[in-house]
């Protein structure tokens, strides 16, 4: 290991509340149809950040202009949608 770096990164995530409902039937075994919709990500997009506490690997604190940030790559949610509950598909 070379370096190991961190720092505090605000990211997009999908939370909220879906409308789901609940009938009875006839036809399923348990007597009722259930049809539940849960909040995901409809679309990611990739997003470049940079970590600005980096350390060797004795546990110091790197000060030189190279190695000091390290640039990671990351994907988060950049549209959220109610779909299906189960429908991992998408």
């Amino acid at each position: 290991m070379v370096r190991s770096c961190s720092g505090d990164v605000t990211v997009n995530k999908c939370e909220g509340i879906c409308r789901s409902q609940i009938q009875p039937s006839v036809v399923t075994a348990t007597g009722f149809l259930k049809e539940c919709f849960c909040c995901r990500e409809n679309y990611l997009r990739e997003r470049i950040v940079t970590l600005t506490h980096c350390y060797d690997p004795d546990g110091l604190r790197l000060e030189d202009e190279d190695r000091a940030t390290m640039e990671v790559r990351l994907r988060e949610p950049d549209e959220c949608k109610c779909h299906k509950c189960g429908d991992y598909s998408r």
